[in-house]
């Protein structure tokens, strides 16, 4: 069976950089699960899997445009130190999550200065190429109530950490989580986030 629109998709893949450091990998895992058409993997991997059947196995690269975006120097912000507690001081270099509607979205730290933290929304990968190798393992129907329920869920991408959390924030949660996923509320300390949602690919 062929990968088409609303089939289930299950696959082994690799990323790498453009300099050949692997990303993120399915090796040693389960494959990844998703369903063509759905916005679950970044749009220029999505268009690439069309066709293929069990078995293939394929080389892409996805420019930043149909992968995680290019950077953008406005999704730089600044929020007060006091609502990233954690244990330790907060240093660059280090990542929370703030929990919004559409999902988890990284808030990785640039710099503090005094009571004041930078932080940059772009994705890690934003800007860069992303190569992908990739063997389908799996292809079958998705039934319609399989398909109603997926809807409710984020579906997550390539290259995202490992360790991530995957899943969808409901409307009213609004925290922040430190490297170890301890949940913070309120990431801009004035009831609410702060931190929109960069429109990558799909959630996440």
């Amino acid at each position: 069976m062929k990968i088409a629109h609303n089939t289930m998709v299950s696959m082994h893949y690799t990323l790498t950089s453009d300099e050949g450091t692997v990303i993120d990998s399915s090796e040693g895992r389960a494959p990844l699960d998703y369903v063509q058409g759905q916005g679950m993997i970044v749009p220029g991997l999505e268009k690439a899997m069309i066709g293929h059947d069990v078995g293939d196995k394929f080389k892409v690269q996805v420019s930043p445009a149909e992968g995680y975006g290019e950077r953008d120097d406005a999704m730089m912000r600044e929020f007060p130190l006091n609502v990233f507690q954690t244990e330790g001081k907060v240093e660059a270099g280090m990542t929370f999550y703030a929990e919004t509607p559409n999902g988890p979205v990284g808030l990785n730290v640039v710099k503090v200065d005094g009571d004041k933290v930078t932080v940059d929304l772009n994705h890690q990968l934003a800007g860069k190429n992303l190569n992908f190798e990739v063997e389908v393992v799996e292809v079958r129907t998705v039934s319609e109530e399989e398909l109603e329920q997926m809807q409710h869920h984020c579906g997550c991408g390539c290259g995202d950490d490992k360790d991530d959390e995957c899943g969808c924030g409901g409307e009213d949660e609004c925290s922040c989580h430190d490297e170890n996923h301890e949940k913070k509320e309120n990431c801009d300390g004035n009831g609410g986030c702060g931190c929109k949602h960069h429109d990558e690919h799909h959630h996440h």
